[in-house]
């Protein structure tokens, strides 16, 4: 690590500029460029070449294999290898990669969930480059990030709403811009970096776990002695076990051109965050799947396994992804840096209001868009913000939009410098306001932190999400200030109108406490508390109606979207039952019986020799109760299970939080009483303190 020269490591697998500009003709390359970074339309002429030119560099890094690499509505990263050999002519291999092949690819559509989009004897599908995103080779294969839809042309993946959201953006910031005066600017697209928690356990343990291993978190476990209440794994020195994942990992993502910068010991013990530089929303999208794919494949190289479940241990912190989310030009500038004078920054006020009426008008479409069912365990509960949508803007930016609202004088505020009290340290600026970790949807200086969005999740649907809701709402801003005579009369009317209609999104204060929760009941704002209500926002007539004015999603993708994602979740929580029955029958009730017949015969004995405990007969008192107890709840859990339709998701979260939380329950006390050698699976104590 210490000789590594990250200028040429950097991108070393990823088929971009530098490698364009090297093996491409100019016009060529100028051709890519453009589809790229001003959204030509797509030129057929260039893919022979840029097949070829891809086939050869790849192959000079080891590749054998080529794989149209897509992310599906619901799970990872997915693809087919398909190897370059294509042929044999007088026994020497016929190496094949055309413009066509990398161009189209063809898959069983049937096999991925369509929410009725398809028949299931209708199976084929497309994979179709996306050139908009590099290709890179992992290990012997070439990635090429590729879009994937029916042969209907509707979407079955992740990538084509975001594309189609990135040029809805685009369409209406430039109109915005061009109605203010800006002649220069060509294009706008939104930005992201994401921040992805994790948690990281010794391999050996966790495969001793099938709630782990099957669910990707634990359904029992007792609580250990220590958790997070000393607050001492935030920010603390990391293990050099750990420093050596994250070093390698750090390698891999760089070599692939992921900008991986910030990495740390998270809250929870055993748990850890990585944070990357901001890209545009496609390929940052694809950047936080190779960086949850990676993280897998380098854990198990150091005997570690990482976990993305938001809940993944109960009684402590979960793991969430903050997607920070930015508009800039294709000149470099960021529309929401405020600038010395905000008040009379017609650009920054106009989008700034377009998201506070877009995040009010959708809220229910921006809470489902962080739904998926280990994040019902993980909103609210002092360590995610909770299910109600605000935007936090800070005190010097609301009492700005007031006083605008208001026809008040404004003046800029004066900013404040950091005193320590110690003449040494630097003389600090504050920033104009503090920062709210609490709030679902924070302003952050120049960009939004959108903080609900689960570990697990791609951060297609959000991204997609945030610019359709944005660009729809700055399409009826457009039409109102192209007539406008006077600009900044028109935007003060914006602002008054947006300030009076939509300000009780805005939120300053703590989101986690009950009087917020009161508060928000009396402002109308939803509270939607798990996803079996959630995913009813995606069949909404104002959201349909909206996805399709933006061409994001048709109302058939939107109907298709809502199946899917309650089907997936009513599947999740059965499937997670049925592991927590299988741990409890074949592990829990077995040791625990074989215990307390231990028990029973140590005081049956000791009570013929007048030894009796009154400790080891409380004991076997406890033991009877408890481990009837969890005879008799999972009974009651698999009546239940065995009653439940598989479409019934509302009877599957009520299973959840009732019968599922109750056996728990007893488990877990069960638990405190067997001794730990005894007990079949890894306490939570080894598996959060075993690094």
């Amino acid at each position: 690590m210490a000789n590594l020269d990250l200028t040429r490591h950097f991108g070393c697998r990823l088929f971009d500029d530098r490698v364009m500009r090297a093996r491409l003709p100019e016009n060529i390359y100028e051709s890519m460029r453009r589809i790229r970074d001003e959204g030509s339309e797509w030129d057929p002429a260039v893919a022979d070449i840029v097949a070829d030119a891809m086939k050869t560099w790849a192959m000079e890094l080891g590749a054998t294999h080529y794989i149209h690499w897509f992310a599906p509505i619901i799970g990872a990263s997915s693809g087919k290898h398909e190897c370059f050999i294509d042929g044999v002519k007088a026994g020497e291999p016929l190496l094949n990669f055309s413009g066509k092949l990398l161009s189209k690819g063809e898959s069983d559509a049937s096999s991925f969930p369509s929410g009725g989009l398809r028949a299931t004897f209708e199976a084929r599908g497309y994979t179709t480059w996306d050139p908009t995103s590099p290709a890179f080779v992992l290990g012997t294969t070439l990635y090429i990030p590729t879009a994937f839809c029916a042969y209907t042309g509707e979407s079955l993946d992740q990538k084509t709403p975001v594309l189609r959201s990135m040029q809805a953006i685009n369409k209406q910031s430039t109109r915005i811009l061009r109605a203010l005066g800006d002649t220069e600017t060509s294009s706008v697209h939104s930005t992201v970096g994401a921040e992805q928690e994790y948690f990281l356990v010794d391999k050996a343990l966790f495969e001793q776990r099938l709630d782990l291993k099957v669910c990707g978190r634990t359904l029992l476990g007792a609580k250990p002695p220590k958790g997070q209440e000393l607050e001492d794994h935030y920010y603390g020195s990391i293990g050099e076990r750990v420093r050596a994942f994250m070093r390698e990992l750090d390698e891999e993502l760089w070599a692939l051109g992921v900008p991986a910068k910030t990495e740390h010991n998270e809250v929870a013990p055993g748990q850890y965050e990585l944070a990357s530089v901001f890209s545009g929303s496609n390929v940052a999208c694809d950047h936080n799947q190779i960086m949850m794919e990676l993280m897998r494949k380098v854990a198990v190289r150091h005997g570690l396994a990482c976990i993305l479940h938001e809940k993944p241990f109960a009684g402590i912190n979960g793991s969430g992804k903050h997607n920070n989310w930015s508009l800039s030009t294709d000149g470099g500038r960021n529309i929401f840096k405020p600038g010395k004078d905000p008040a009379n920054n017609l650009e920054f006020l106009t989008f700034l209001c377009a998201v506070l009426q877009a995040v009010d008008t959708y809220a229910d479409m921006l809470r489902l868009s962080a739904t998926c069912p280990g994040n019902d365990e993980r909103l609210g509960g002092n360590e995610a913000p909770p299910a109600i949508i605000s935007v936090f803007l800070g005190e010097p930016l609301t009492r700005m939009l007031e006083a605008i609202a208001e026809s008040h004088e404004t003046s800029p505020a004066e900013r404040k410098k950091l005193l320590t009290g110690v003449k040494s340290l630097p003389l600090l600026t504050l920033d104009d306001s503090d920062r709210n970790r609490t709030s679902p949807f924070a302003f952050t200086g120049n960009k939004f932190e959108f903080r609900m969005v689960g570990s697990s999740q791609g951060i297609g649907l959000v991204n997609a999400v945030i610019n359709a809701i944005v660009a729809d709402t700055l399409r009826s801003y457009a039409e109102e200030l192209e007539t406008a005579q006077d600009k900044h009369a028109a935007v003060y009317d914006i602002v008054r109108r947006v300030f009076h209609e939509h300000g009780r999104i805005i939120f300053n204060g703590n989101n986690y406490s009950q009087e917020w929760a009161a508060e928000a009941e009396r402002r109308g704002l939803p509270n939607i508390s798990c996803m079996v209500d959630a995913v009813d926002a995606f069949i909404a007539p104002k959201n349909v109606e909206m996805f399709a004015r933006t061409k994001v999603f048709t109302p058939g993708e939107c109907h298709s979207r809502y199946e899917i994602l309650t089907e997936h979740y009513s599947k999740t929580i059965r499937i997670d039952a049925a592991t927590m029955l299988e741990m409890v029958d074949r592990g829990i009730l077995p040791s625990a019986v074989e215990f307390l017949g231990k028990v029973a015969r140590s005081n049956y004995y000791n009570m013929g020799s007048g030894m009796t405990s009154n400790a080891s007969v409380r004991l076997q008192s406890r033991l009877v109760a408890a481990t009837d107890a969890v005879g008799e709840r999972s009974e009651r859990l698999r009546t239940k299970l065995n009653t439940i339709s598989h479409e019934d998701a509302r009877a599957y979260h009520a299973l959840c939080t009732g019968e599922m939380e109750r056996l728990r329950a007893a488990a877990d006390e069960l638990e405190t009483l067997v001794p730990a050698d005894r007990w079949p699976f890894p306490a939570y104590a080894e598996l959060l303190f075993g690094l």
